[in-house]
């Protein structure tokens, strides 16, 4: 009798922390819709790069989305960076325009951990917002307002971050800030979303900064003008209007 409850008590355990799994998986799922939600959107954004010192740069671009895996950023200040454009498309294509060579160059595997444009995203962390795609989920802890999530990268992901932790609005699924650790259990960066409002049907964040904690370096992102549903055309997401965007 005490094996059998021994090994019901076991039992017991093993699935209710494999139901748990499979729930932190399916909020994390349902923090990416909702931030995904919009059929497309478009943006002006202002980046402020401030180094360790509060030295400040301002560039300033437009942004275009479409579905979770198609968008662009295109640079119109300052006058140095104006015309520079980044494509982002499915399967973890990317390209990068530069003006001055008047080339549209693909973005090798081997330099996507390397930074955009010096902000302090990657090109890979520029490349999709489905977390649950490419990571494993396990909760961590909550309370009335938000559950934490551990995510691991799925045994066929490669990323430069060993773990995240991400922080999940209750009231509405959206991931307010992300951590993200390096592969030896150090935090490096922490990504935080400000000013989340729900604009007609949509939750969205108006502000967002990334810092890079060894680098002691941050990017804040500010968008204005930001409308949802347009109806972009698919020809925009290409090479050769990326090349032509002015």
């Amino acid at each position: 009798m005490r094996t059998y409850s021994l090994l019901l008590v076991l039992f017991t355990l093993l699935l209710t922390g494999s139901l748990f799994a499979q729930d932190a998986q399916s909020i994390v799922a349902k923090a990416d819709v909702v931030v995904n939600a919009p059929q497309d959107q478009t943006a002006n954004m202002k980046m402020i790069l401030i180094d360790k010192n509060g030295k400040e740069k301002v560039r300033e671009t437009t942004f275009l989305q479409k579905g979770t895996e198609k968008r662009i950023m295109r640079f119109t200040a300052p006058a140095d960076q104006k015309g520079i454009a980044f494509l982002s498309l499915p399967d973890d294509i990317q390209y990068l325009y530069m003006p001055a060579f008047h080339k549209v160059r693909r973005i090798a595997s081997h330099v996507k951990n390397t930074k955009f444009a010096g902000t302090d995203f990657t090109y890979d962390d520029l490349s999709s917002f489905e977390y649950a795609k490419d990571y494993d989920a396990k909760q961590l802890s909550e309370n009335d307002t938000h559950w934490v999530m551990e995510l691991k990268p799925k045994a066929d992901i490669k990323k430069d971050y060993g773990m995240l932790k991400m922080s999940i609005r209750k009231d509405n699924y959206y991931p307010e800030k992300i951590e993200y650790y390096d592969k030896g259990g150090n935090l490096w960066k922490v990504m935080t979303r400000r000013q989340i409002e729900e604009i007609g049907k949509y939750w969205f964040s108006k502000e967002m900064e990334i810092k890079d904690l060894k680098e002691e370096h941050s990017t804040k992102m500010i968008l204005d003008n930001v409308e949802f549903d347009t109806g972009i055309s698919d020809k925009t997401f290409t090479k050769r209007y990326l090349k032509r965007a002015k």
